[in-house]
C-alpha cells in the first residue's frame, strides 16, 4: 500500500491540466471580438517574420485611442508588410491601413446576426474547455484505479481522490461557465 502522496501528486498533475485547459478558453474568448478593440485580438497572430513564424506581440507595441480603433506599432518598420498580410491572413472582418509608422485597424460595430454567431462560437469554445476538463478527470480516475487495482491505492483513499476529482472538475467547469457567462454578455451589448 502507498501513501496518500501518489493520489496528491496524481490531483496536483490534474489541478496544473485543468489550470491549463481554462487558461487557454480565457486565451480563446479573448481573440473572439466583441466590437470594441483590444490587443487580444491580434497579438497572437503568427507573422512571417524573415522566415521564421513570430507572435505579433514580438514584433510591435499595441495602443487603444478609441473603442473601436487599435494601433499596433512595429518596432521594425520593415515588418509592416508582414504584419498587414497577417491581419489580412486572420479575417477579423478589418482591413489594416498603415500610415509608413503604424497600422490602424478600425473596427466596425457588429450586426445582431454577428454577435448571435459569435456567442455560439463562445458556446462552442466552452463546451471544448469542458470537455478537456473531463478528460483530465477521466485520464486521472483511470490511473487511479488502476494503482488500486495493483494494490498500491486503497479503495478508502480511491473513494476520497475521486470525491476530490469531482470536487476539482466542478469549479474548474464553473470557471468556464463564468468565463462564457461574462464573454456572452459582452458580445450581446451595444
Amino acid at each position: 500500500m502507498t501513501d496518500g502522496s501518489v493520489v496528491e501528486a496524481a490531483l496536483e498533475d490534474t489541478r496544473e491540466k485543468m489550470a491549463r485547459a481554462v487558461d487557454h478558453a480565457r486565451a480563446e474568448f479573448a481573440a473572439v471580438r466583441t466590437g470594441r478593440a483590444a490587443p487580444a485580438l491580434v497579438e497572437r497572430l503568427r507573422v512571417d517574420y524573415f522566415g521564421s513564424e513570430v507572435p505579433l506581440q514580438q514584433l510591435a507595441g499595441f495602443n487603444v485611442p478609441e473603442a473601436r480603433v487599435l494601433i499596433i506599432n512595429p518596432y521594425d518598420k520593415g515588418a509592416m508588410k508582414a504584419i498587414e498580410k497577417a491581419i489580412q491572413l486572420a479575417d477579423l472582418g478589418v482591413n489594416p491601413s498603415n500610415d509608413g509608422q503604424v497600422i490602424r485597424l478600425v473596427f466596425p460595430q457588429l450586426t445582431a446576426e454577428r454577435r448571435k454567431d459569435l456567442v455560439k462560437v463562445v458556446r462552442q469554445r466552452a463546451e471544448d474547455a469542458r470537455v478537456a476538463v473531463r478528460g483530465c478527470r477521466r485520464a486521472t480516475r483511470h490511473d487511479l484505479e488502476a494503482l488500486e487495482k495493483d494494490g498500491e491505492l486503497s479503495s478508502d483513499d480511491l473513494e476520497w481522490a475521486e470525491k476530490e476529482l469531482e470536487k476539482l472538475t466542478h469549479e474548474r467547469v464553473g470557471e468556464v461557465d463564468r468565463l462564457l457567462a461574462h464573454k456572452e454578455q459582452e458580445l450581446l451589448e451595444g
